[in-house]
Parts: C-alpha cells; sequence; structure tokens
C-alpha cells in the first residue's frame, strides 16, 4: 500500500489534523463540538475526519471575524 503524503490527502484524522495545521488535538474536538454540522466534518463511528480543504476554508473564513 502506497503511503499518501498529508497535504494530498482527502481527509486527515484528528492528530494528522492536529500535526498538519498545528492545532492542538484539544482544541480541534472543541471546534468539532462546536460545529457538528459542518462541511468539513465527517463521522464514522465513534471518529471523527476533517476534510482538509473545506476545513482550509473554514479556518481562513473564521481567522477573517
Amino acid at each position: 500500500m502506497k503511503d499518501i503524503p498529508i497535504w494530498e490527502k482527502y481527509s486527515l484524522n484528528i492528530e494528522e489534523a492536529a500535526l498538519y495545521y498545528g492545532i492542538g488535538v484539544k482544541r480541534l474536538y472543541s471546534l468539532i463540538h462546536e460545529h457538528p454540522n459542518a462541511e468539513f466534518l465527517i463521522e464514522i463511528g465513534s471518529h471523527y475526519r476533517i476534510k482538509r480543504v473545506l476545513f482550509e476554508k473554514f479556518l481562513d473564513y473564521t481567522s477573517t471575524l
């Protein structure tokens, strides 16, 4: 199985997202609970995945407020 670079992945698990964006795991879970229906979020059972491109757009938008 070929490893896909993190910057090319469609979605990231919480640990990957924390590393990639420089955001703490606790803060990511906080964002998930503050925005449970956000487009950037995929919930698979009890696990969450972050849609990389949509989360970047979310971060860009919220940082301009």
